[in-house]
């Protein structure tokens, strides 16, 4: 027997009379519960399949606590992996502007045709909407060329379509008995632009992102309050997941990846770009042929419950072509060759094993370092967390020191020499 769901203008109505009449409203909330479609385009949803999966349709209301000023109807698509199994990880995806969720969904059928689209076998895969109904244009962000989108979603508010895409992915993880700790967001153009904007705020349940040519940094840098603004007092983001993205130089949409840069370093926000001329196309192989680096990092396999090092300041990143040199034909990185373990968190002291990749381990034109040097921070300590200006002690092969955590317990190491060998640091309360 299906569970009761209100229609969408129930919900919102109950909810709009409770606020006036100044009830609580978590009876409203409480009832939101996508449907899965019994038909879809005059098949039987029990036979539909993708490249050997199945899949479900899912049609939903709103949430009153999103926001929205009227009732709407959205749609989403979950795809199963090959074999079903508990604990499975999730590939969420936005897509772009020239998609809807099911077009989204049927590029996956051929390599080459928009390939972020695609998921693992073994993974569940949430394919989101943002094309039915026009507020939610841009995944609730903005990009420079739209003044009347901007001036509507800027800020450091989340818009509806936001919370929308976080709750759905919430609601996903608890009915399909998704691990938790391994949940990725990742999008492409428009979608690209969603995935830093949403994704970054969102290190509580995301545990990384990859935005493939993102269409604009505006997104993120409002909601991240990335300078010239600054994040208002009394505001605290979790650590936030780690962030891969591949831009290029000859795509106009990556206007401003300098500032976006420049912040993700100042704030000590984890970072991995590579760039090269390969255009606004989202085909693994062209931009691993500009650049043979990109694809060489496996981001789904970072855990949200696992600390992790934050590489700043590393004398080992290229220079950057934004602003300036945008006709260049070269590839580049940052933070590209930077690799780690984490050896134990306990509440008394962490260890971490740094190291660069090694030639034997990439193939590619670039020439990797033997050494380098950066600043290491450390984000989603489990268990060994510091307190706000809080003392601690590190050591690093020969080298140690003391150093002190920042006003939100974050701690940072300056300056440390890392190598081809793996070395252990270890930070002690």
């Amino acid at each position: 027997m299906k569970p009761h769901v209100l229609p969408p203008w129930a919900a919102w109505i109950i909810t709009a009379l409770a606020m006036l009449s100044g009830l609580p409203v978590t009876t409203a909330t409480a009832d939101w519960s996508p449907v899965r479609d019994t038909t879809f385009a005059g098949k039987p949803t029990d036979e539909l399949a993708i490249n050997g999966r199945s899949y479900e349709v899912f049609r939903h209301g709103v949430r009153p606590e999103w926001g929205y000023p009227a009732p709407q109807e959205d749609t989403f698509v979950l795809v199963h992996p090959k074999k079903e199994r508990r604990n499975t990880p999730l590939y969420v995806v936005l897509h772009s502007a020239g998609h809807d969720v099911m077009k989204c969904l049927q590029c996956t059928r051929e390599v080459g045709n928009h390939d972020i689209y695609r998921s693992p076998d073994d993974f569940h895969a949430l394919y989101l909407d943002c094309r039915r109904n026009p507020g939610d244009w841009w995944w609730g962000g903005m990009h420079s060329k739209d003044p009347n989108l901007t001036r509507k979603n800027s800020g450091g508010n989340p818009t509806p379509v936001e919370r929308r895409v976080v709750d759905t992915v919430k609601w996903v993880i608890k009915r399909y008995k998704i691990d938790p700790n391994r949940v990725y967001l990742c999008g492409i153009s428009m979608g690209g632009s969603g995935t830093l904007g949403i994704g970054m705020r969102n290190g509580d349940v995301f545990a990384a992102i990859k935005a493939s040519i993102p269409a604009g940094i505006e997104h993120v840098s409002d909601r991240m309050y990335f300078p010239p603004q600054s994040v208002p007092e009394g505001v605290r983001f979790p650590d936030p997941p780690i962030a891969f993205d591949e831009s290029a130089q000859n795509d106009g949409w990556s206007s401003g990846h300098e500032r976006f840069v420049g912040a993700m370093n100042e704030r000590r926000y984890a970072l991995c770009l590579h760039w090269g001329p390969f255009g606004h196309a989202d085909n693994h192989l062209l931009i691993e042929k500009a650049n043979d680096l990109a694809g060489s990092r496996d981001w789904l396999n970072v855990r949200k419950d696992e600390a992790y090092p934050v590489f700043s300041n590393a004398a080992s990143n290229d220079k950057l072509p934004w602003p300036a040199d945008l006709k260049s034909t070269s590839a580049g990185q940052v933070n590209g060759f930077f690799r780690w373990k984490c050896l134990g968190d306990f509440k008394v002291k962490l260890k971490m094993s740094l190291f660069l990749a090694s030639p034997s381990e990439l193939r590619t034109t670039f020439e990797i370092p033997g050494e380098t040097t950066a600043d290491v921070s450390l984000r989603r300590i489990q268990n060994g967390r510091v307190k706000p200006g809080a003392p601690f002690r590190w050591a690093f092969g020969a080298a140690k020191g003391v150093g002190k955590a920042d006003a939100e317990g974050l701690i940072t190491i300056p300056g440390l020499k890392i190598t081809a060998e793996p070395t252990t640091l270890t930070v002690r309360k």
